[in-house]
């Protein structure tokens, strides 16, 4: 991080929803006057759905110190929500501010330099008082080449191993007509590609009049922005997809083909020892359900390696459902128990035989993943340009390609793979 001598620099970590979020809190920074003060501000957006997640954060934060020694240090996110009193107790943060209090200009006023008591260092509300969800405009989302959108927050479940209600509080859903608009700008600004983006995507709706569905939702936003021509959806729970998801997934060639599962296990006892509302076969059903709606559809999936109590017949459950569900992007977490969790209370698995499971799990999907890259050799592919000469294919697949600009989608021809990524050239002309 280059050292800065004033404005205001946002260091995120985590989910898609932090990087939108990051953008709004820029914007509010920026209007509270803090790029104005002589330093900069440094702003970490960070995350807590593992220790690990949250030793990252503090480590960047004391380099951030070393090399802005002036700086204004502000922390901020799940991390900050769930354990406040751990980043006040660092010498090197100004300020911690809660996940509601961050989206709001006044709150980084609290800043010594606009003259607050400088032993008020912590703004974290109780995050489960917050009933709505406001939609907050955005221009762009720095340095990507698609747009995020929020459309909920929060979680009403209590999986046994998740911190993260605890620092987004309740479900709420941003209202349909504000989603609408948010695309529409973002799609005027440029963006070919959106993705819709929340803690608890498919409880979207729950708490609006009428109880609209994320299905409704979607087809709402492909009728209403014409001009969008990709959108995406972030992470889903497959056990609440309503039909005119479904429907839109078999229906609507904008809608990409690509949906990432929040299945975590694939055996029944650790599921319910999770607190899941899916078994393993429904996982398994649903993924071929929805290949018959639309075929070459692409899946992504987070699974936990070494939950408490897990056996090695449980575990290998979860290498299984790796073909079973025909997983592509395998993301794969060793568990982490979260202080204020049930799980973090149950007979733990040893963390070396954590690892090794997680290792396990990564080789499965490494495999499995360049089976996929084999199967679209000679194929063509519509690839969204990041940066780099890299991009994405409709089905979220990373591809080389020396063309285009950023945020440009291009046409393309593929001609291999190297294990990690599919070889694209321009395409060229068909013959008749």
């Amino acid at each position: 991080m280059a050292a800065l001598s004033k404005g205001i620099d946002v260091v995120t970590f985590g989910c898609r929803l932090n990087t939108y979020e990051s953008e709004v809190m820029r914007r509010e920074a920026e209007s509270a006057g803090l790029g104005a003060l002589e330093g900069g501000a440094i702003i970490f957006n960070t995350c807590a759905v593992t220790g690990e997640a949250v030793r990252q954060a503090k480590q960047s934060i004391r380099k951030a110190r070393r090399e802005n020694p002036a700086a204004r240090i502000i922390v901020t996110g799940c991390a900050a929500q769930t354990e406040p009193e751990n980043f006040v107790a660092m010498d090197e943060v100004d300020l911690v501010l809660g996940n509601e209090e961050k989206l709001k200009a006044h709150s980084y006023r609290a800043l010594p330099d606009f003259g607050v008591n400088d032993t008020e260092k912590a703004r974290v509300n109780d995050i489960f008082s917050v009933r709505e969800t406001a939609g907050h405009m955005v221009d762009a989302i720095e340095g990507r080449a698609r747009a995020f959108v929020q459309v909920q927050n929060g979680c009403d479940h209590r999986c046994t191993f998740c911190i993260i209600p605890y620092g987004r509080g309740n479900s709420r859903s941003v209202p349909m007509g504000a989603v609408v608009e948010q695309v529409k700008h973002l799609s005027n600004n440029g963006y070919a590609e959106i993705v819709l983006t929340g803690v608890d995507m498919t409880s979207f709706g729950a708490d609006l009049p009428g109880s609209p569905k994320l299905g409704k939702l979607v087809k709402t936003i492909l009728r209403q922005v014409p001009d969008v021509k990709r959108l995406r959806l972030s992470s889903i729970d497959s056990i609440e997809a309503d039909d005119d998801l479904l429907d839109a997934i078999a229906t609507e060639p904008r809608l990409m083909p690509h949906l990432h599962l929040s299945l975590q296990s694939g055996d029944d006892m650790i599921l319910k020892r999770m607190k899941r509302r899916h078994l393993r076969d429904q996982s398994i059903r649903f993924c071929e359900d929805v290949r018959k709606l639309r075929p070459g559809i692409v899946f992504g999936a987070d699974i936990i390696a070494g939950f408490p109590t897990e056996t090695e017949a449980m575990f290998e459950n979860s290498e299984k459902i790796v073909e079973e569900c025909g997983l592509t992007h395998l993301h794969v977490f060793p568990f982490s128990p979260r202080e204020g969790t049930p799980a973090a209370r149950m007979p733990q698995v040893r963390r070396e035989l954590v690892k090794q499971r997680a290792a396990r799990l990564r080789a499965a999907g490494e495999a499995a993943y360049r089976r996929h890259l084999a199967t679209l050799a000679g194929t063509r592919q519509s690839i969204l340009v990041e940066r780099d000469g890299l991009g994405r294919t409709e089905g979220f697949t990373l591809a080389a390609i020396a063309a285009g600009s950023p945020g440009e989608i291009v046409e393309a021809d593929i001609t291999g793979h190297d294990g990690a990524r599919l070889i694209a050239a321009p395409a060229t002309a068909r013959a008749a």
